[in-house]
């Protein structure tokens, strides 16, 4: 489990199409912003299937079961991105997950991530 959070245009939609690209995924990778989760079977060993949710819209716990959140958690061989995960935060197994914080930085494509608090600062990317 990766959990996302950051203000708005910061690079985590970015960050999971790259990391979706890694894994082998082709087409069109869009945030799940309206749907609120996208699933993509992979081809590696160890996962079969990745799933990008999208908590934007979301403002309770209770909303995460028609999409079997609790199913999704529970097999070891589901990847699982969340953009907006800060807004469910108590949804989220603290064992299992990863945050990542995104900030804006100084220059337009300039960006810094914080991974489990520890920051890493002068990203460029590119779209």
């Amino acid at each position: 489990m990766i959990a996302l959070a950051g203000d708005l245009g910061s690079g985590k939609t970015t960050f999971i199409q790259g990391f979706l690209r890694a894994l082998g995924v082709r087409g069109r990778l869009t945030s799940p912003t309206f749907v609120l989760m996208k699933k993509y079977v992979l081809r590696k060993r160890n996962w079969k299937r990745a799933f990008h949710l999208d908590f934007y819209r979301l403002q309770q716990h209770a909303q995460l079961g028609p999409l079997d959140f609790a199913a999704l958690l529970a097999d070891p061989q589901n990847i699982v991105l969340i953009e907006w995960a800060d807004r469910l935060p108590r949804a989220l197994p603290s064992r299992q997950t990863v945050w990542l914080r995104f900030h804006h930085g100084q220059r337009e494509h300039e960006r810094a991530i914080e991974i489990g608090g520890r920051r890493l600062s002068k990203l460029e990317i590119s779209n």
